[in-house]
């Protein structure tokens, strides 16, 4: 133990000596303005377009770049972008709560959670989900509805991620009525200005029906495209109890899942892809995550720590068998309670 962190020390001073631990302000500012950008030319169509079923055809835009203010959201939660605290927050306010309508801080609280705790069964929220178990012990005793859906996960986690925003605008407000937040009356009033602009404007040009139709399609596939952007990360990796002894490293890496692909994917995933140099070095800067890839790879090497690394249509071919092996005993009993009757 002492001898993997002296070399994960002199890794960290390695990448620290290639600038990749260094802010990337430029990269950052193209990303911003070009998501900001494509933003402004969406609305712009969209009031142009006017009432028209037309219209609805811009939802996916909309689905699109609100997911990619959500990576600048997570960036910022990382204090990736700026030195200044203030101003990473700021900026995860004005990206979080008031462009596509998530609390911020309830969001960064959760997460940070989970980096402490990746795939902990009892420390990790992003495994703590009613309808969804990650493992066996998670599935035994669900009934009714609950029971339905988890019995059938597999088959229902893309169609269940077509609800991940509408569950994480309700968690917002939530946290912000409960007063779990840093600055509840901030993001209150920036939450309530993100639902009066864009609730407003949809309604304002398109009539009722076109309306309902472009927010339930707009909201849903940017549920789906986030959810699926984080999704594979570490769904269908090894899950941890209190009963695990593993050291920092190891806990971080063995629950972490990588995702091969072009810089197309790199952008498309948020460089989430590079999920394990991330969970190692939350703090590293989007672009450099890639240059980091291989020398955190061969330090894994080293230390004889399994490095998952796998293609994109792959990571969720096995997020969708583990979900179907950890429903196993739901379908047993439901076989047995068949035969019995």
């Amino acid at each position: 133990m002492p001898a993997r962190r002296t070399e994960f020390a002199e890794l960290t001073r390695t990448l620290r000596g290639a600038g990749l631990l260094d802010r990337r302000l430029g990269f950052y500012a193209v990303v911003i303005a070009a998501t900001a950008a494509v933003f402004v030319a969406a609305v712009i169509a969209f009031v142009l377009i006017g009432d028209s079923w037309w219209a609805v055809a811009l939802a996916p835009v909309f689905a699109v770049v609100f997911t990619h203010c959500g990576f600048i959201g997570h960036d910022a939660g990382h204090r990736q972008i700026f030195t200044s605290t203030r101003a990473n927050d700021a900026l995860g306010y004005l990206a979080g709560n008031l462009a596509i309508g998530l609390g911020y801080s309830n969001w960064v609280l959760k997460h940070n959670a989970h980096h402490a705790n990746p795939n902990h069964d009892e420390r990790d929220p992003d495994v703590q989900i009613p309808v969804i178990a990650f493992s066996p012990d998670q599935a035994v005793g669900r009934r009714g509805p609950a029971g339905f859906i988890t019995r059938h996960q597999a088959a229902l986690f893309f169609p269940l991620l077509l609800l991940e925003a509408w569950s994480m605008h309700v968690t917002s407000v939530a946290a912000v009525v409960r007063r779990t937040v840093d600055a509840p009356r901030l993001e209150a009033v920036l939450l309530l200005a993100h639902a009066t602009l864009y609730l407003g404007t949809v309604f304002w040009v398109l009539s009722p029906g076109p309306a309902v139709v472009f927010v339930v399609v707009q909201q849903g596939l940017f549920g789906l495209y986030l959810g699926a952007s984080f999704a594979p990360n570490h769904k269908g990796m090894p899950m941890v109890s209190a009963a695990d002894q593993l050291d920092p490293i190891r806990k971080q890496v063995l629950t972490s899942r990588n995702i091969r692909g072009s810089t197309l994917v790199d952008h498309g995933l948020g460089a989430l892809n590079y999920q394990i140099e991330h969970h190692l070095f939350p703090r590293m800067p989007r672009p450099n995550l890639r240059r980091a890839q291989p020398l955190v790879a061969a330090f894994c090497a080293r230390q004889d720590i399994a490095y998952t690394q796998t293609g994109f249509l792959d990571s969720y071919a096995q997020t969708l068998r583990h979900l179907h092996t950890a429903s196993a005993p739901l379908r047993a009993a439901r076989v047995a309670m068949t035969a019995s009757a």
